[in-house]
């Protein structure tokens, strides 16, 4: 599957981009956390290969948070430091997603627009809750930073925040694997669950073989970084049990990429080239690092249009 030649394109595809989060905003994430992605907006601008990737592959949460965003008067561009998203699992199993913006707001001008437009927000608990755009509800946990997200996930994140449900602060895993990607330009970390599906899609037919059925109860979670300076740097950590288990988990990568190398040509060759695997004590690595022309070739070719659909 093309999936494979592309790699390191699908993790963006699926959920792009960040940078460290505050003190605000860590306390609003609940424990039972399945994904954090960010937007390090200030540094994203000063690359040209970052927007082009950002404007190719601008995931629809995003879309609709931007979309937020400008409703109430801001513009992502020079307002906002830092965009993250934030998905958790209920305690029914389903998921849910909020946003986070971070950077120095006029709260003064903000309620102007709302009182001049006659909108009056709801109280939960200690906070003010305000209609945003495409169906979103905002708050404010501090002058500096707000919450986007269905009226639900608000909710969750506010009882997170006032104590009537445990944090991230209790999930030590993804606070481990947050504190090794955390000052990228572009950084995410995912469960394990959340990391046994990713790593099904990304293997494509490889995932097929039951050296994966075996080892994919073993992926413990997975962590990537993205930095721009000196061409396009993509890191990915799958952390695993044992040193047994990411080495098969290793060679499972390897062989699907041995496969596609045989017939490679174009931008596949490059996307493959471009790519290195080891496993590294319980942890399988991966590695994709280009320059910024061979990347915006791979933007613009069928394959990418294929893998970040």
């Amino acid at each position: 599957m093309k999936r494979f030649l592309s790699f390191a394109i699908l993790f963006l595809a699926t959920g792009c981009m960040a940078a460290s989060l505050g003190t605000s905003a860590r306390a609003i994430i609940p424990s039972d956390v399945q994904q954090i992605i960010s937007v390090d907006y200030r540094t994203l601008e000063s690359s040209s290969t970052a927007m082009a990737l950002k404007d190719r592959v601008l995931p629809d949460n995003l879309k609709q948070f931007e979309t937020a965003l400008r409703g109430i008067g801001l513009n992502p561009d020079s307002d906002i430091d830092q965009l993250a998203f934030v998905s958790f699992r209920e305690k029914g199993g389903a998921v849910r997603v909020f946003g986070i913006a971070e950077g120095q707001f006029d709260t003064k001008k903000i309620m102007q627009r709302f009182t001049a437009r006659k909108v009056k927000p709801t109280k939960y608990r200690f906070s003010d809750l305000y209609p945003a755009s495409s169906g979103l509800q905002m708050a404010f946990l501090d002058p500096s930073t707000m919450i986007f997200g269905e009226t639900s996930a608000l909710k969750d994140a506010l009882d997170t925040r006032d104590g009537e449900s445990p944090s991230m602060n209790s999930n030590s895993q993804v606070g481990d694997m947050m504190n090794g990607v955390e000052r990228g330009t572009v950084w995410s970390v995912l469960d394990a669950i959340g990391t046994q599906n990713m790593m099904r899609t990304a293997l494509g037919d490889a995932a097929k073989l039951g050296d994966y059925e075996t080892v994919k109860k073993r992926l413990l979670g997975s962590r990537y970084t993205m930095n721009f300076s000196g061409g396009v740097n993509f890191d990915l950590d799958v952390f695993t049990p044992d040193s047994f288990s990411a080495g098969t988990l290793s060679a499972l990568v390897k062989a699907g990429m041995l496969y596609k190398k045989m017939g490679a040509t174009g931008v596949e060759k490059i996307a493959l080239e471009s790519m290195a695997v080891e496993s590294d004590g319980s942890r399988l690595r991966m590695q994709f690092k280009t320059d910024d022309n061979r990347f915006q070739s791979l933007l613009h070719s069928e394959l990418f249009a294929a893998v970040s659909k």
